[in-house]
This record gives C-alpha cells, sequence and structure tokens, in this order.
C-alpha cells in the first residue's frame, strides 16, 4: 500500500505543479489518439466469500486510446490495453511448503466516460471487457519450481469477463499521468469448472501516455 501511496502522491504533485506553473494548454474539445503504458498492482478474491489467501503482483500495462469530445466538457475514451494481472500464494501441504504465482494477460477494452472539468484534470469511469489469452502459473516447493503454461483462443465465453474501471487523469499539455482501480463485475472461472477457484480481479493501474 505504500507503493501505492506514493503513485497517488507523485500524481498529485504534478497535478499541483502544472496548474502553478500555468502549463494549462486547453485541448479539451480536440480529438485525440494515445498511446499509454504502465503498471497494474493486482490481487483476486473468492467472490463467494470463501478463504483464499493471496498477495497482490505487479504486472505491465500498454496499449492506445481515442479521446473523443462531446463538447468542452463531456466526451468519450475507448482504449485498448495489453495488461498482465494476477496474484501470489504460499501454504502447506504434506511434503512441505509450497507457493504459487499466477500471471495473467489479458486484452482489455474500456468504454470511459470522460468528465473533463478543468484543462489539465480528467475524471473517467466505465464498464470494461476483458479477453484472457494466456495464464502462467509457477509453483514452487523450496528446492524447484515447475512453470505452467496455457493459451486461450477466447472460444468459452467464461473466460471473457466484463468489469468496471474508474480513476482520474493528469494533463499537462501532450502528456497524460493516470491512476486507475479497476475490478471485475463478472468471475474469472477458467475453464468454467465447478472445482475451479471462482475468483474476481481487482487491480490499480499507474500509467503515462502521451496524445497527438
Amino acid at each position: 500500500m505504500k507503493k501505492i501511496h506514493s503513485l497517488v502522491l507523485l500524481v498529485l504533485c504534478t497535478a499541483v505543479h502544472a496548474f502553478a506553473q500555468g502549463e494549462r494548454t486547453d485541448m479539451r474539445e480536440t480529438l485525440h489518439f494515445g498511446l499509454k503504458a504502465g503498471v497494474n498492482y493486482s490481487n483476486v478474491y473468492d467472490s463467494q466469500g470463501e478463504y483464499f489467501q493471496a498477495n497482490p503482483k505487479f504486472g505491465a500495462v500498454a496499449g492506445a486510446f481515442l479521446s473523443i469530445p462531446i463538447n468542452k466538457y463531456i466526451g468519450i475514451q475507448p482504449e485498448v490495453l495489453f495488461s498482465q494481472k494476477g496474484f501470489k500464494t504460499s501454504g502447506e501441504v504434506l511434503t512441505g511448503n509450497y507457493g504459487l504465482i499466477r500471471t495473467t494477460n489479458f486484452i482489455d477494452v474500456p468504454l470511459l466516460f470522460a468528465l473533463k472539468p478543468s484543462a489539465f484534470f480528467t475524471l473517467l469511469a466505465g464498464p470494461q471487457y476483458s479477453f484472457l489469452i494466456r495464464q502462467t502459473d509457477v509453483y514452487s516447493d523450496g528446492t524447484s519450481s515447475t512453470v505452467r503454461d496455457q493459451v486461450f483462443e477466447n472460444k468459452n465465453l467464461r473466460r471473457n469477463i466484463l468489469g468496471f474501471t474508474g480513476g482520474f487523469d493528469v494533463n499537462v499539455q501532450h502528456f497524460v499521468i493516470g491512476l486507475r482501480a479497476c475490478w471485475d463485475i463478472q468471475n474469472n472461472s477458467g475453464d468454467g469448472s465447478s472445482t475451479a477457484i471462482r475468483y474476481k480481479n481487482v487491480w490499480y493501474q499507474a500509467n503515462f501516455a502521451i496524445r497527438f
């Protein structure tokens, strides 16, 4: 959580500095294409409240967006992102301790409503559809590790997840710094079997973008 607080503080300081220096080129009514990259800080929880101990992990996020103004104060921002999520967990079995690191690669497609009260600050919120494309599990028992890699073709709709994301952007001319909070509305039920972990992804995202 200290790292998340540091990211929030960095973004807020950038916003205050930009405002104080008058670096506010008003681009709210301009159509923009942009590229972004950043990090996810993700975890999972069991959607039915059963005990499942998991720890968060970091992952990469990168992609493109289109900022479409409706008027000076509102707009729509669709995005297409490669997004890594997952979790870490550990425990004990009869043979000793074990560890698991799961990394899930998604194509995230958020459709965000943008509220632009000022030239340098934008509020964003909206639904997101996520397509699971790869899952990598790294098992360890203290002496060795095993990697299991799965590639998905998304024929099973249970692997495609509806979610929600919200946050804000700080705009400094053509540069954008953004923070998001995101969570799944549907379960990430893997192969859809009754024995699969019924978990939902939840993650924080910090990104840096350039808009053209």
